[in-house]
């Protein structure tokens, strides 16, 4: 069994993870309860909500982060709540497989609205308290797929190799606040989602060789690597890649 750190500087911490109901996002807003933080979170999946809710004690609001509107309302409403963010984890995307050549104009803009731009509107629901309360941390979730040229996914890949672009920037334009933004990039991550849909044996050995590493990556490990991203440890840290893929980039 791991033995993992504990960040005194998240206890008590108003923190928001978007797509918290599952894999990666629940394991984070189950390690930030842990650290004892007030930890909040927001996604469309009612039934698995309300079971991490229950498991965890932490609030969450259903919304569809394709659109903005209800997503703004949602981060509002939960501030009212919990209090200003002062951390964001920016979690949310979906990988679903599609071939280059049956993707439509409207696909492709809905791809965009699933994994990339509900990114930048969340930074700017929860930037102005942050800037307010003197600082934050924001982690945007990249992909290793476009680093390591995986294809069949060209929509999906092309939204996370931009939210690289997007932590960059932000990290500019916020840092004068001391707001840190960096981007934690997973490597082949084996949530339920992954192992019930695309995880076959032939798969898995063939990644198992492109890594550097022979194990296969739990999600707690990328949840430990936000957690330190959030905590004030990583004070220093901003306009960043934090990899965990194993060696696998």
């Amino acid at each position: 069994m791991s033995q993992f750190a504990n960040y005194p500087s998240l206890k008590g911490k108003s923190v928001l993870v978007t797509g918290g109901a599952s894999g990666i996002g629940r394991m984070t807003v189950e390690a930030f309860a842990a650290q004892g933080a007030q930890v909040a979170f927001l996604d469309r999946d009612v039934e698995n909500s309300a079971l991490v809710t229950e498991a965890t004690g932490a609030p969450h609001a259903i919304s569809d982060l394709r659109n903005i509107p209800q997503m703004k309302t949602a981060i509002a409403k939960l501030a009212d709540q919990m209090g200003p963010f002062s951390v964001l984890a920016n979690n949310a995307a979906r990988d679903d497989r599609h071939n280059w050549q049956d993707v439509t104009p409207e696909y492709w803009d809905e791809r965009m609205d699933t994994n990339l731009r509900h990114m930048f509107f969340a930074i700017q629901s929860v930037a102005p308290a942050m800037i307010e309360m003197g600082g934050g941390s924001i982690i945007n979730l990249g992909s290793n797929s476009w680093w390591e040229t995986v294809g069949g996914f060209p929509a999906y890949a092309t939204a996370k190799a931009a939210v690289h672009g997007l932590t960059r920037t932000m990290a500019r334009d916020l840092g004068q606040h001391r707001i840190r933004i960096n981007t934690v990039v997973p490597g082949w991550i084996m949530t339920d989602r992954q192992k019930e849909l695309w995880a076959t044996p032939e798969g898995l050995e063939a990644h198992r060789q492109s890594q550097c590493l022979p194990d296969l990556i739990d999600p707690v490990y990328v949840a430990r690597m936000v957690l330190f991203l959030a905590s004030d440890d990583a004070a220093m840290c901003t306009a960043s890649n934090f990899m965990v893929e194993a060696g696998s980039i």
